[in-house]
């Protein structure tokens, strides 16, 4: 197709570029950014101990749980070579992960709950990612240095200095890491026998699997990954922004008192300058563990630790100005300069309720049904190879096999019954089934000739009852279970 006569063409030339040497290849160019090192700074403060008190239930809840016995036994063992789960005095079987399901949505509605209330308490104080970089920013601390210190370490030329400091660090991050994937697997392999394979040198190929594999994850989470983990890995930061409204309590900069923002004198009025209360001196965002300025307003990278307010509050505290230009607030009360009550108020709105309401609910729902949940299962299988058989005087009979699932941890004694058709008659003895075992018995239901002889060709519904005749908590318990009863033409 030819260009109209009347437009004008302008031809495009190639401009050689001359910065380029003769017969050199392509320019690469990363289209990614390099992420800048955060140094996070020390700090101290009514939030940075309260952190360090959540640190220290955490990790002596964590690390101490698997040494705990509970008569004769470890108090929580999940045991998967034997299918059996140990809580204190609950014993639980694969049959029972229904509890497990419904305990992952009783923690996601606690989740919903405590977010509307007060936005991201789970990342900044008992995340499992925040308390372990918060234990190795405090060992590279004691062996690197403050902030200034470890910028000036990673900025000098390699020698035998700082080669120890880094060997040190991460050696002691390794140390760290593998005693924390060695208490994991003893959740799963009773620990003192873990331990004592371990003196041995005679772990088993899996045990060492998972105790490096976690190991090495907390190394790597923890000393490395940081708030890379947080930022882009965790999806929770992504979803909050849905959980929280205008009421919901974060940590909010107070722009119209902070702004407008300048260094000053302290002997100089702030206002006679016509700057507001915030110096400017950026170590808000020093202390920062994602590497955030709080000054932007809330984002998702934020996680809610509040050192940016333990660290606000002394320099305010050294330039005479009231504390609280950053704090724990909502949005609504930092712009309507609500007191403490007025924002106390608004915690039970309907957004708060539904959640409350539904996660009370579902919690006595959970606890209820692990409360009234039966000392024993019990199964009844037809016999198919033989649906029925004629025996002794025109008698019927069927075989049934019943399995016992003992969910105490005590022998227990059981006693089989059957009814549903008069005259019915089972020939099954009392059944004893050790602690947190499971037995299988084969009992035989037989009906009288005259009974059978206007039932046949018909399958007819019939109900075993299998009592406990003493749990070693009260009286019997009794479990009842459906089946037929054929009988032949």
């Amino acid at each position: 197709m030819s260009a109209p006569k009347h437009a004008t063409v302008i031809p495009i030339q190639p401009v050689p570029d001359d910065r380029r040497a003769p017969g050199a290849g392509p320019d690469w160019v990363s289209m990614y950014e390099k992420q800048p090192e955060i140094y996070a700074r020390a700090v101290t403060g009514w939030f940075a101990g309260w952190r360090w008190v959540a640190v220290w239930l955490t990790q002596l809840l964590f690390y101490g749980l698997p040494w705990v016995q509970w008569g004769g036994r470890q108090a929580v063992l999940f045991d998967l070579d034997a299918q059996r789960f140990y809580i204190l005095g609950l014993v639980l079987y694969p049959q029972d992960l229904v509890f497990l399901a419904a305990l992952l949505v009783l923690s996601a509605m606690a989740l919903f709950f405590f977010t509307a209330v007060a936005g991201r308490l789970w990342c900044g104080y008992t995340c499992p990612q925040t308390v372990y970089t918060e234990i190795f920013m405090w060992v590279e601390r004691h062996i690197e240095g403050d902030r200034i210190a470890r910028m000036r370490l990673d900025q000098s030329p390699w020698g035998a200095g700082k080669i120890a400091r880094k060997t040190a660090k991460h050696g002691a991050w390794l140390a760290i890491g593998l005693f924390t994937g060695f208490s994991f697997v003893g959740y799963f392999t009773p620990i003192r026998e873990l331990t004592q394979a371990v003196a041995t040198f005679s772990v088993t190929p899996w045990n060492l699997f998972w105790v490096l594999f976690y190991g090495l994850a907390t190394y790597g989470n923890a000393g490395w990954l940081r708030e890379q983990m947080c930022k882009y890995m965790c999806p929770y930061a992504r979803f909050q922004s849905a959980l929280i409204d205008k009421d919901s309590l974060i940590i909010t900069y107070d722009a119209g008192r902070g702004d407008p923002r300048g260094s000053r004198s302290r002997k100089t009025s702030a206002a006679a300058q016509g700057l507001g209360d915030c110096i400017d001196c950026t170590l808000c965002v020093q202390v920062c563990p994602t590497g955030i300025d709080i000054r932007d307003g809330l984002q998702n990278e934020c996680i809610g630790c509040a050192a940016c307010i333990d660290v606000c509050n002394g320099v305010m505290d050294k330039m005479g100005y009231p504390q609280g230009l950053i704090r724990y607030s909502t949005e609504n009360a930092v712009v309507g300069g609500w007191s403490r009550l007025q924002m106390v108020r608004r915690v039970l709105r309907p957004r708060v309720l539904i959640y409350g309401g539904v996660l009370l609910s579902a919690s006595i729902a959970f606890g209820a049904s692990v409360a009234l949940r039966s000392p024993f299962q019990f199964d009844v299988i037809k016999d198919r190879g033989t649906m029925a058989r004629l025996i002794d005087e025109g008698q019927v009979e069927n075989v049934y096999r019943l399995q016992l699932m003992n969910r105490s941890e005590a022998a227990q004694t059981f006693r089989v019954t059957a009814s549903g058709l008069p005259g019915l008659v089972l020939d099954a003895p009392e059944l004893t089934v050790p602690s947190t075992g499971i037995q299988s018995v084969v009992v035989q239901l037989r009906l009288p000739a005259a009974a059978a002889q206007s039932l046949r060709g018909q399958s007819v519904p019939i109900e075993f009852a299998v009592t406990m005749q003493h749990d070693g908590l009260a009286a019997t318990r009794v479990q009842r279970e459906r089946s037929t009863f054929f009988v032949p033409r």
